[in-house]
């Protein structure tokens, strides 16, 4: 059974995930709830996926890096190895993650950034989409989805809401 690529990431209610320059600051202005369901998410996978923009901004606004309980992979250009806390992976991004569907194991988080979200989009490696809307219309910044994108027919699986937070959780039907 192929392991599954699981989406979990907040956007605004008109679909961006940042503002310019990467902001988001906005997103710890709403009052949410608990962990507003990262805690059970975070229980599913064993394995992380990531661009290294993301993983600069993680480090950069954590004193040790929160996710060193789990296998994570940052894709990168120019890093190469491992840092005890993530690998660094200089491959095609696509056929890695083709290959790390293969292996044993749990779900597989897939935290971004955009540039990775999009080239997963395109070639359909994502499984289930958590998508936590935020009180907030940006009018601008980094969209969520960027067309083109192939259609997927998704099923609704569950909304909750976290205070001010609404969270959705689809399954792609491939």
């Amino acid at each position: 059974m192929e392991r599954e690529v699981v989406l979990f990431i907040a956007a605004s209610l008109d679909g961006f995930i940042a503002k310019e320059g990467d902001d988001l600051d906005w997103l710890h202005e709403t009052e949410g709830e608990g962990d507003n369901g990262f805690s059970e998410m975070y229980e599913s996978i064993d394995t992380i996926i990531m661009g290294k923009k993301t993983y600069d901004y993680v480090v950069r606004v954590t004193d040790t890096f929160p996710h060193s309980d789990r296998k994570c992979y940052v894709f990168s250009r120019f890093e190469q190895g491992s840092n005890g806390d993530v690998e660094f992976v200089n491959e095609d991004v696509i056929e890695f993650t083709k290959k790390l569907k293969q292996r044993e194991g749990s779900k597989i988080w897939m935290v971004g950034g955009a540039n990775l979200l999009d080239a997963f989009m395109k070639e359909k490696l994502i499984d289930e989409i958590i998508i936590t809307i935020t009180p907030h219309i940006l009018g601008s910044g980094i969209p969520l989805f960027n067309a083109p994108n192939p259609e997927l027919p998704l099923t609704l699986l569950e909304v909750k809401r976290y205070n001010q937070f609404a969270q959705m959780h689809y399954k792609v039907n491939h």
